[in-house]
């Protein structure tokens, strides 16, 4: 798949094609199904197929003060992407420049100019251009002039009601990843660099891939049954404590993984950890040798959990 960042230009390969378009964090079952309505359409006429999103969010630009909300980065929203059966990404830098630009401006200058989109697939809440003035409506009378066609995909519900990144950020503050991973078809997962840590896991016979939780989505605190995907592919079970540490001063806010049954080097490579059952909160225990047991218990659930 074609990967379109920072502004470069759309290869000419790539133009002509048919462009999902939307802001896709955490490409949830919704934003498959119009990621896959774009899919069959240009399948079905023999154009390439497209995916248009933002980077930064929109809400980076326009709320800089909110905590961390992100469900994917952009190299795994890319991944999923081409794992999907894309052609091409084009992440799409939204400034003040772009924001700025009306609704009528956007389409010529991305969706004409740039990508010579002949067909454009949006969920029926798709707003675009300065102050939110373009709707599905908009976009569908400017494809007329602009000769390319417009389908609206309508929300994807399950019994709760409609599937939204809301409702995912909702499920794992509420220590569900299971209901995260239900909307999300997969579970959550944080990607990352292993980095140096305290180095106390190590010490009581249990090390750990320290990893930063940066722009991500906080779930609830506490102790995770994961699966951790190494950069070779490789698969291992896992037990992690996603939190403050509250035994260790200073508290500091870390994904901490003991990948269980495994050995190796992981410091300054990326890993992903998926989380899949939430076991229990975050403890300040009685001493080194209470949580030395209450790891190995952690572990023993863990493996039940994941069995």
């Amino acid at each position: 798949m074609e990967r379109i960042t920072g502004g470069a230009a759309v290869p000419q390969t790539c133009r002509g094609g048919v462009v999902a378009l939307g802001n896709f964090d955490g490409f949830h079952a919704g934003h498959q199904a119009v990621v896959g309505r774009a899919l069959a359409l240009a399948r079905a006429r023999g154009v390439p197929a497209l995916v248009a999103s933002f980077d930064p969010h929109p809400a980076r630009l326009f709320q800089p003060g909110l905590p961390p909300f992100a469900l994917t980065t952009v190299p795994q929203r890319l991944d999923l992407f081409a794992a999907f059966g894309m052609d091409a990404a084009v992440m799409i830098p939204f400034e003040k420049a772009l924001a700025s630009l009306t609704a009528e401006e956007f389409v010529e200058q991305w969706l004409v100019r740039r990508m010579a989109a002949s067909g454009v697939v949006t969920g029926a809440d798709f707003t675009f251009g300065k102050g939110r003035s373009g709707d599905v409506a908009a976009l569908a009378a400017l494809g007329a002039v602009h000769g390319f066609t417009t389908d609206v995909v309508d929300a994807v519900g399950d019994s709760s009601g409609i599937i939204s990144s809301t409702r995912v950020r909702e499920r794992l503050r509420a220590a569900d990843p299971a209901g995260a991973a239900a909307l999300l078809t997969r579970p959550f997962t944080i990607r990352g660099k292993v980095s140096h840590g305290a180095k106390l896991g190590r010490t009581l016979g249990f090390p750990t891939a320290n990893m930063s939780l940066d722009d991500y989505q906080r779930p609830a605190y506490g102790v995770y049954a994961v699966v951790a995907v190494l950069p070779d592919g490789t698969r291992v079970k896992g037990v992690a404590n996603l939190g403050i540490r509250p035994m260790i001063e200073p508290p500091l806010e870390l994904l901490e993984t003991w990948l269980m049954d495994w050995t190796g080097d992981l410091y300054g490579k990326e890993i992903s950890v998926e989380l899949h059952a939430f076991l229990r909160p975050e403890w300040k225990l009685d001493g080194l040798e209470a949580l030395k047991a209450q790891i190995a218990a952690d572990a023993d659930a863990a493996r039940a959990a994941l069995a």
